[in-house]
């Protein structure tokens, strides 16, 4: 599968009226190590940023590091460090770059701007929620992938006392919210249905509002194409996405 989206679509011009500050070429956003470390959910919250960012014409530089998410200041991932300031997250960096003037979803009006805010909303807390719990909350996927990726930069015992205590924060969160004793089908059919909404949302248009992308657009892109091009112990992820066709014509996946 290519990323023909992330590496082909060409920059779209900020959309704010006036002059936006200048954005330094040495802007970098940092994220677990590539190869050995970052997890689904990081990858899928770091590519979404990388796309926002692209679509709104402003460079950035990846930097990984295996301690990215302990340098973070929410100790979320990503974190974009811009001049002086450093902000973790796509919402507080799409409000960062508004500010500098560079916004893709200005042209919307304020119904359209709360919809989409809504529809974030709910991918934040249906895939972005799913991936974390098949991470950490699948007894395999856990034992096989999440453990040993998460740890790997670590010697032991410090590699099993960091694995550990990030499982226990997870799955202590998904108490919080009521996904504990859900069982993987049950957060498989949330999947389902989140795309399903997409899916309906987007019908035949090529983005989900308007005739330009959105932060939308990013962040269904970066945890589309991440589902579909990581390993986990079971394909179903995957194949419930696949089952939204014009989605992944939106994001230009072929699968």
């Amino acid at each position: 599968m290519a990323n023909n989206f992330f590496l082909a679509q060409p920059a779209v011009l900020p959309l704010v009226a006036g002059a936006a500050e200048p954005w330094p070429e040495t802007a970098t956003l940092y994220q677990p190590l590539k190869e050995d470390q970052i997890l689904l959910s990081d990858c899928a919250s770091s590519l979404a940023v990388q796309a926002y960012l692209r679509m709104c014409g402003l460079p950035v530089q990846v930097a990984y590091r295996a301690n990215a998410e302990y340098m973070s200041p929410s100790g979320k991932i990503p974190f974009i460090h811009v001049g002086n300031q450093v902000v973790s997250e796509l919402g507080p960096i799409v409000q960062f770059t508004k500010a500098k003037g560079h916004s893709l979803s200005d042209g919307l009006d304020d119904i359209q701007r709360a919809e989409m805010k809504a529809y974030m909303e709910l991918v934040n807390n249906m895939l972005l929620t799913a991936e974390l719990y098949i991470q950490w909350c699948d007894d395999a996927t856990a034992a096989e992938i999440s453990r040993p990726r998460y740890s790997s930069p670590y010697s032991w015992p410090l590699s099993n006392i960091l694995a550990y205590q990030k499982q226990w924060e997870v799955r202590r969160k998904m108490n919080a919210i009521g996904w504990g004793g859900k069982t993987l089908e049950q957060v498989y059919e949330d999947v389902s249905q989140c795309c399903q909404a997409l899916s309906q949302r987007l019908g035949t248009q090529p983005f989900f509002f308007n005739k330009q992308p959105t932060e939308l657009d990013a962040l269904v892109f970066g945890h589309l194409f991440t589902i579909l091009t990581t390993r986990l112990t079971s394909t179903e992820l995957a194949e419930r996405i696949k089952s939204y066709s014009n989605l992944l014509m939106e994001n230009n996946l072929s699968v």
